[in-house]
């Protein structure tokens, strides 16, 4: 394991942000200022492709998109009123530039470019049918299996390919697609990954959160709706229903972590969805203290709600380092000890001969709990109590966010007082599944028809798990979990 995977190890990640744009004669520039917006979804590598009237380019690049798309040189080399981009995380295997998104091939109808967040279930038993049939792949990216869908499909129309190619897949997708005159997104029958429809100008604009348009000035129009299919042209956009209608099923986790706190999803604020879960958490699990203190960044706003319900005060007992990274120094064993310290430090002042209330969204594998708690104590804490602002994470996802295997949730081998034990709090407590819908809007979560993706938490997973039958499947999945 790298020095940066030890750092991010035990927290959940989304694999993928997508961004593309139809119309607008700094479609490329525009592209990576939107990647830059998404850079929270994806921090490994990053891609755009552009179209100029005549042919297409393409510059995909390892690291950070600031790294390589801030370079009038670079942007320069990416013509056109048309462009797609992507930044993506991978799950397991080695980070490589050609599994890097967009992926581009020459079709029969001419190039096609697509960038995908999600991951798709079924998509190593489609990458084997393919190779049997005598199919060349060039990555271990599920996305590519798409590619090779729509260039064999038999139908006359893009777009109609493209369909044809969606009615293959399993799983969880957002997708956009870049031809020579079009762009076209997708969203999953359940609508598990989201998609946003924005306008500037006149150029219209897919993109994965509305934080993307924001660092545009773009105007907010619609989410895309689960299960449809938008084609952008010159004669504006056009909505496609290719598959039955059913209710839509968001990923909770986009509410919980993965969205920034200051996009909108479902015509709700992040912030606020946050904030809410920290209240219900504070009436489900309140206790008296000196403090609460958030675990940065992503428990800030749980944290705040928990304190408002409580009348605890909130307090900064925790400084985030936001600048360690990958590059930062070499990993010997020297370095490895000072743990956690590298990413965060405790502010003594706030939490000496405290009662703390630690808040935050999530425990993975709770290793990096064990190491804040200690922190903590070593600070001067009088008792540390741990607050999750979601409930216990019991099971693997396999929609497009790297968990570890089942064996290596903690919540899923662990008992609550076990848990608590181990992580070394005083006390120990987690939202329930119906406190998260208290705190989506809803009374509680509908049991014969969940209003979201929450399989980590319930098992109970929305689509077939094709890839997960047969232990050589189980091996071998990780291929494929590289997707994004």
């Amino acid at each position: 394991m790298t020095f940066d995977q030890e750092l991010h190890a035990d927290r959940l990640r989304e694999e993928c942000g997508v961004f593309g744009i139809y119309g607008h004669p700094d479609a490329a520039a525009l592209t990576a200022l939107g990647l830059h917006a998404l850079q929270h979804r994806g921090q490994e590598a990053a891609g755009i492709v552009s179209f100029d009237g005549e042919r297409f380019q393409t510059e995909r690049r390892l690291g950070l998109v600031g790294d390589h798309f801030s370079s009038v040189k670079v942007i320069n080399r990416l013509k056109g009123h048309l462009a797609l981009g992507h930044v993506r995380y991978s799950t397991t295997g080695e980070t490589i530039l050609r599994n890097v998104q967009p992926l581009f091939a020459e079709l029969a109808s001419g190039g096609f470019a697509v960038a995908h967040n999600g991951n798709l279930t079924n998509g190593l038993t489609l990458r084997r049918e393919l190779i049997s049939q005598g199919a060349i792949c060039q990555s271990t990216s599920d996305t590519e299996v798409i590619l090779h869908l729509v260039a064999r499909s038999q139908k006359s129309r893009i777009v109609e390919r493209y369909i044809d190619a969606l009615r293959a897949l399993e799983g969880a997708y957002a997708l956009v697609a870049l031809t020579n005159k079009k762009l076209i997104g997708a969203r999953d029958p359940h609508g598990i990954r989201p998609l946003i429809l924005g306008e500037l100008n006149g150029a219209y604009i897919l993109c994965s959160e509305t934080c993307a348009l924001d660092i545009i000035g773009a105007r907010f129009i619609r989410e895309i709706e689960n299960g449809e299919v938008v084609v952008i042209s010159d004669e504006g956009v056009e909505s496609l229903r290719p598959f039955p209608r059913q209710p839509a099923r968001p990923c909770i986790f986009e509410y919980i972590y993965f969205s920034r706190p200051d996009s909108m999803l479902g015509g709700r604020s992040i912030y606020e969805v946050r904030k809410a879960m920290g209240r219900e958490l504070a009436r489900e699990s309140g206790l008296d203290a000196d403090v609460v203190v958030p675990i940065p960044d992503s428990g800030v706003p749980a944290a705040l709600g928990f304190s408002h319900e409580t009348s605890i005060p909130f307090e900064l007992g925790i400084i985030r380092n936001h600048y360690v990274g990958r590059t930062f120094i070499e990993p010997t064993q020297t370095i490895r000890s000072l743990g956690v310290k590298l990413k965060h430090n405790a502010n003594r002042a706030a939490v000496k001969d405290k009662r703390v209330v630690l808040v935050d969204d999530s425990i993975v594998r709770g290793t990096t709990s064990v190491k804040i708690v200690r922190m903590m104590y070593e600070a001067g804490a009088r008792e540390v109590h741990m607050r999750i602002s979601s409930p216990p994470i019991k099971h693997p996802d396999f929609y497009g966010i790297d968990t570890p295997e089942q064996k290596a949730l903690l919540a899923a081998t662990h008992s609550l007082e076990e848990m608590r034990d181990y992580i070394g709090v005083t006390s120990l407590a987690f939202l329930s599944v119906d406190g998260i819908y208290r705190a989506m809007g809803h009374s509680a979560r509908d049991n014969t028809r969940p209003q979201f993706t929450d399989h980590c938490f319930t098992g109970d997973y929305p689509t077939h798990l094709t890839d997960l039958v047969g232990e050589t499947n189980k091996q071998q999945l990780s291929l494929l979990a590289e997707a994004g």
